[in-house]
């Protein structure tokens, strides 16, 4: 005999799968809209069950069992757009039949960043500034054009006031 009972829920994967193919949506359906549907065909969840909805549905998405999209989850499948971004590789592209001539938009991408150092060039060498003249107006700025030295002035603390007719004593 079996020892299942009819009251026993399906596993939580099941019920999202079931929920995603009774609701129907193009987009998918959010985590509410499964929510709902759960709890309207298994009854009112109670918090612990409610509590788990969530995280069965994080680790289905990590183990790409779903795809979460636009706030939506939905099965992975053909109609379902790739999703692009940091790490992602890039879109295939169809090869150019033989005999083609290549055209800018269908050329490679200039590679970003920096180019490499060749590791064969001379070395260079560094440029030497102009020494300061001694005694000019700008001798003590090293550099300024206007005689006012570069960047924020100094803090300079205010001297507390000092009252003079305070030690005289009034008759």
């Amino acid at each position: 005999m079996a020892t299942q009972s009819f009251n026993q829920f399906p596993s939580y994967p099941e019920m999202i799968y079931e929920a995603l193919d009774e609701l129907n949506q193009e987009g998918g359906a959010n985590k509410s809209s499964i929510t709902k549907y759960i709890e309207t065909k298994y009854g009112d969840l109670n918090e612990e069950l409610s509590k788990m909805l969530p995280l069965h549905l994080d680790n289905m998405k990590q183990n790409g069992d779903l795809i979460f999209l636009k706030n939506n989850y939905m099965k992975p499948g053909p109609e379902v757009p790739a999703k692009r971004g940091r790490g992602r590789p890039p879109k295939p592209k169809a090869p150019l039949p033989p005999g083609a001539v290549e055209s800018v938009e269908s050329a490679p991408p200039k590679p970003r960043g920096r180019p490499r150092k060749d590791p064969n060039a001379p070395p260079t060498s560094k440029k030497l500034k102009p020494a300061p003249v001694a005694g000019g107006p700008n001798s003590t700025d090293l550099g300024s054009t206007t005689g006012r030295p570069r960047g924020r002035p100094r803090k300079v603390r205010p001297q507390p006031a000092h009252d003079d007719d305070d030690d005289v004593e009034e008759s």
